[in-house]
């Protein structure tokens, strides 16, 4: 009955939502009309305030192309690729063989997203093969299932944009306005992705999913796709044929690696791991997937096959920040603001975890989502006194959460695996079901429980 209901929210979903860049232009309009209602139909000062935000946060999409591509590169590398082929044949069991790829997709997904969704998929097609080999009858689209686990908890990971762009006050003045970004403190990892209430909202998921996963994969029948487990992979490697240039040397390649390893290691030195930024994530990354691919040839395949991830943002960003320069220029953020700050703080806390979920399907980029909603949130934590690490986490829950209904960061595993977006979602949805409960109810009894600090 739940697969049932499950295939039948997925059908109506995909039937009625449109394209995200469609998305993105219906909240435009839907943005000028309530910019127009806000200011007494002052068609200049809506034009005057989108046309203020539109290019606001070109660095922010930049960085948000770099986690996407810099994480993509790291999974796709050689050593990943073997790392994860050995874990593939670890499992005994249909059981263990989808809690494998569960937890090591949400461990990944920690990490950073891109790696976690990549790095998840090539994971549940070797365990998909590597237990068919073995006479292990698994249900295949469960363990793709597994593999997109990481996107229900990047949020709550080091790659997560709400909380990364919070540590500093020229990110705060950046996405929530000169006025309200220097009225607020800058906001530390330690009270957001290192608070307890993170620690346990996320360390809990990390245990139910793969714990789920397993006792789904005890009542489903095996399903197998035979004829895509057996194809092998296209690994970035050299070009055959090719004769070697200098762009093949593992010497240049270092010419680049040590200086990046370098820099690292000394923001860490200097600043430690409480204001890291996404400019700190990128840079590790970059760091890390270089020295992995070994040579500029390599990886330089390996961020080109990642691009083509980027277009959406490319494409939706600037209407984001369009959206935001509205809100925000004629009073609608703080007129929502107002209207949040009518609540309790338990209150509080899932309504703006409900409500990111919602808006994830309509803004399916956790940064984009979060330079929509920013300023509402911020401001209406402000006037109920609720620390905004708390709201800032409460955004990052519900974005994440209702991925498990939004395949649209599912292109590369349902590309990568081979399978159905219906197939896939039929069993994301109880996923969905339950982290929903879970962090919903994290959230209130935090703040139920006077735990706000």
């Amino acid at each position: 009955m739940s697969r049932r209901l499950a295939g039948w929210v997925e059908a109506t979903f995909r039937r009625v939502t449109p394209d995200p860049f469609v998305l993105a232009i219906l909240l435009t309009a839907a943005a000028w009309l309530a910019g127009l209602f806000a200011t007494g139909f002052d068609l200049l000062a809506v034009v005057d305030a989108w046309r203020g935000g539109l290019w606001s946060l070109l660095a922010f999409g930049m960085q948000m192309c770099l986690v996407l591509v810099t994480g993509h590169a790291v999974a796709s590398s050689r050593p990943m690729r073997r790392l994860l082929e050995r874990l593939a044949n670890e499992p005994r069991s249909p059981g263990s063989a989808a809690a494998l790829v569960a937890a090591v997709s949400m461990g990944l997904g920690l990490f950073n997203w891109g790696l976690g969704l990549v790095g998840g998929a090539l994971l549940a097609r070797a365990v998909g093969a590597s237990c068919a080999r073995r006479g292990i009858r698994v249900h295949y689209p469960l363990l793709a299932a597994g593999g997109y686990a990481g996107m229900l908890v990047w949020h709550g990971g080091f790659s997560g944009s709400a909380p990364l762009k919070v540590t500093n006050r020229a990110d705060l003045v950046e996405l929530l306005g000169p006025d309200l970004g220097s009225r607020l403190d800058p906001v530390p990892l330690q009270a957001t992705l290192l608070s307890d209430l993170n620690l346990v909202a996320t360390g809990g998921l990390w245990i139910l999913i793969p714990l789920f996963a397993a006792w789904l994969a005890r009542r489903d029948s095996p399903e197998q796709i035979d004829d895509v487990l057996t194809q092998p992979l296209v690994e970035v490697g050299p070009t055959i044929g090719r004769r070697p240039t200098v762009s093949d040397s593992r010497w240049v390649g270092l010419l680049l690696a040590l200086p990046l390893a370098m820099a690292t290691a000394r923001y860490y030195w200097v600043h430690g791991i409480d204001r890291l930024d996404p400019n700190a994530v990128n840079l590790t990354l970059l760091t890390v997937g270089l020295v992995l691919h070994q040579t500029p040839a390599a990886y330089g395949r390996a961020v080109q096959d990642a691009v083509s991830g980027c277009a959406g943002i490319i494409l939706q960003f600037p209407l984001y920040a369009g959206i935001m320069g509205v809100a925000s220029g004629t009073g609608i953020a703080s007129r929502l603001a107002d209207w949040a700050a009518g609540a309790s703080p338990a209150g509080f806390l899932v309504q703006t975890f409900l409500s990111a979920g919602f808006l994830n399907l309509l803004v399916p980029s956790g940064g984009g989502q979060w330079a929509v909603q920013g300023a509402v949130v911020a401001e209406a934590a402000e006037r109920l006194g609720v620390p905004l690490g708390r709201a800032v986490m409460a955004v990052a829950y519900g974005d994440q959460w209702t991925n498990m209904l939004q395949p649209f960061w599912a292109l590369p595993l349902l590309g990568i695996t081979g399978v159905r977006a219906g197939a896939l979602v039929g069993i994301t949805f109880g996923f969905l079901i339950l982290s929903g409960l879970w962090l919903a109810a994290c959230l209130y009894g935090f703040a139920s429980f006077g735990l706000l600090g």
